[in-house]
C-alpha cells in the first residue's frame, strides 16, 4: 500500500462521499465526471483499498471508506485552513500588479471580478491597461495579460481560461426600420458595423462563404468599445460578445445558426510568478473568476 498520494485524490473521494455520485460530486467541484472517477480510481489503487460499491443507483461507500471518512475530514479542515491563513496573511500579498486586457474585457468583466479579489487581497493595487494590443511580458510592460492569442515565449506561463461566444446582433430600432435578417445572407442587404485596418470581420465572411469587401460596411472602426456604441446606436448591425449583449436588454441577438468562431481567451505570466506572492494571488484569483465570467 502506498500512504503518499495527491491531496485531490482525496478532496475527490470526500465529494463522492457525501454527494453519492460522481456525476453530483462533479458538479459540487466544478470537474468533470471523468475526473472524479479517475481520482477515485487512483485512490483505490493506490491505497489497495475498494472504497465504493457500484450499484445502478450510484456509488455506496464500504465500511472501510466510512473508516477513512474522519481522518480524510481532518485533513481537508487543515487544508481549507490553511488556504485561509495564506489569504488573510496582512503582509504576504501586497504591493502593484499591473494587467493588460482588452477594452470590452476590461470595461465588462475585469470590473466586477476586480471588486471581489479586491476583498479577498485587500493590499493589492491593480494597475489595469485596456489595450487590444498584445502588450509584451518580457518587456514588463504588465505583470499579467489577458489575451485572445495564445502566447509562444517561453519565458511565460499560459493558460486557457475559456472562449468568448461572438454573435450578430443589432439594436431594437435598427431592426424596426430595417427589419430582421433571417438567413446569413440576408447579412448583406443590411448595414453593417465592421474592422477599419482590422480584416478579422472580412475574414469571417469570407469564410462564411460570402466574400465581401470593406466598403460594404456603412461604419468602420477597429476600437472594439465604438463597435459596442455603435451597435446601441441603431447604426447597424454589429459582431459583439455574449457577454457586453447581455448588458443591453435593447440589443437583440441575431441569426443563432450564424457560426462564428469563438475567441480564446488566454491568461498569460511572465514565469517570476512562481517566487512573486502578489502576482500568483492575482494570477490564482483570475484562473479561477475568469471562466465563469466570460
Amino acid at each position: 500500500m502506498n500512504t503518499s498520494f495527491d491531496w485531490s485524490l482525496v478532496r475527490s473521494f470526500l465529494a463522492v462521499l457525501e454527494q453519492g455520485s460522481l456525476l453530483a460530486a462533479a458538479r459540487q467541484l466544478q470537474a468533470s465526471q471523468p475526473t472524479i472517477g479517475r481520482h477515485v480510481a487512483e485512490l483505490e489503487s493506490q491505497l489497495g483499498l475498494v472504497l465504493f460499491e457500484r450499484t445502478g443507483r450510484g456509488l455506496l461507500p464500504t465500511e472501510t471508506a466510512l473508516r477513512l471518512a474522519d481522518a480524510a475530514r481532518v485533513m481537508q479542515n487543515g487544508a481549507d485552513a490553511l488556504a485561509r491563513n495564506v489569504m488573510g496573511a496582512d503582509h504576504a500579498v501586497s504591493g502593484t500588479v499591473r494587467i493588460t486586457a482588452s477594452q470590452p474585457v476590461s470595461c465588462y468583466v475585469l470590473p466586477s471580478l476586480l471588486a471581489q479579489m479586491r476583498q479577498l487581497l485587500p493590499e493589492v493595487q491593480v494597475e489595469l491597461v485596456a489595450s487590444n494590443a498584445v502588450s509584451n511580458l518580457l518587456r514588463r510592460e504588465a505583470d499579467i495579460a489577458v489575451r485572445m492569442v495564445q502566447p509562444d515565449q517561453a519565458t511565460l506561463i499560459a493558460r486557457r481560461v475559456g472562449k468568448v461566444a461572438l454573435k450578430a446582433c443589432a439594436h431594437q430600432d435598427y431592426l424596426r426600420r430595417r427589419g430582421v435578417p433571417r438567413h446569413p445572407s440576408d447579412l448583406l442587404a443590411h448595414d453593417l458595423i465592421g474592422g477599419d485596418r482590422n480584416d478579422e470581420t472580412l475574414k469571417g465572411f469570407a469564410a462564411a462563404g460570402m466574400p465581401v469587401s470593406r466598403e460594404q460596411f456603412a461604419f468602420r472602426t477597429d476600437d472594439l468599445i465604438v463597435v459596442w456604441q455603435a451597435v446601441r446606436a441603431g447604426l447597424g448591425i454589429g459582431f459583439v460578445s455574449e457577454h457586453q449583449i447581455r448588458t443591453d436588454p435593447a440589443v437583440t441577438p441575431l441569426l443563432p445558426k450564424l457560426k462564428i468562431e469563438p475567441l480564446p481567451v488566454w491568461l498569460a505570466v511572465h514565469k517570476e510568478i512562481r517566487t512573486n506572492p502578489r502576482i500568483r494571488a492575482v494570477y490564482d484569483f483570475l484562473a479561477e473568476a475568469l471562466p465563469r465570467s466570460i
